[in-house]
């Protein structure tokens, strides 16, 4: 039996290093380096990915150029993009900006789009999808969101808000997959996965 590919995640994000882990996954995290507020799209869809494909493949192209790159690897990169009432928001500038934002957003809806490209490190093939989850932001008071905004947690994240933190009481409901909103999709890496004939349980732990 082959051994277990060593897969890698080109993000510094530790909700998508946590949400691998609770799903078997050990991943090794190399951040890509690509600079985000350099890149332009014309939908929020589009813009994750790519920023999504930027990331994979530049931490392909390092490892390509590294003595200690494993046999076998898969690169994963990720990116969450919000779009919102005609908008694209990644993330926000600074607390002011991002106020602004959740006093629009209160008790309204948007889509948070995903991006995920996996590469396979010796066989250079690609698989790549946007995963979309449509978020029901709760009514929030003022007091609620600049008690949130204060918190620094919105400053950090796509679209200004998490669904697996402090954030989470403000999201009313969803429509799709939670795991997407969290920043990794785990049904559609699966997905990937298999179009790259590998199982996902290939990539569980040792127990």
């Amino acid at each position: 039996m082959a051994a277990r590919p060593t897969f890698i995640l080109a993000s510094a994000s530790p909700a998508r290093r946590t949400l691998l882990d609770s799903a078997g996954i050990d991943a090794e995290v190399i951040v890509s380096g690509v600079d985000e507020d350099a890149v332009e799209a014309t939908t929020a869809e589009a813009l994750s990915a790519v920023l999504a494909r930027m990331k994979a493949h530049a931490v392909e192209q390092r490892l390509r150029h590294s003595s200690a790159a494993p046999d076998r690897a898969l690169v994963l990169g990720c990116d969450s993009v919000l779009a919102f009432d005609g908008q694209i928001l990644g993330k926000p500038e600074d607390a002011d900006e991002a106020l602004k934002r959740w006093q629009a957003m209160r008790g309204r809806s948007g889509v948070l789009h995903t991006g995920h490209c996996l590469v396979e490190l010796h066989t250079g093939r690609v698989a790549e999808e946007v995963g979309s989850t449509v978020v029901h932001f709760a009514d929030l008071s003022d007091a609620e969101i600049e008690a949130y905004v204060a918190t620094g947690e919105p400053l950090w994240v796509a679209g200004s808000f998490t669904i697996d933190g402090l954030g989470g009481p403000f999201v009313e409901r969803i429509e799709g997959d939670h795991t997407n909103v969290v920043g990794l999709s785990l049904p559609l890496l699966r997905r990937l996965l298999a179009t790259l004939d590998i199982s996902i349980t290939e990539l569980w732990r040792q127990r």
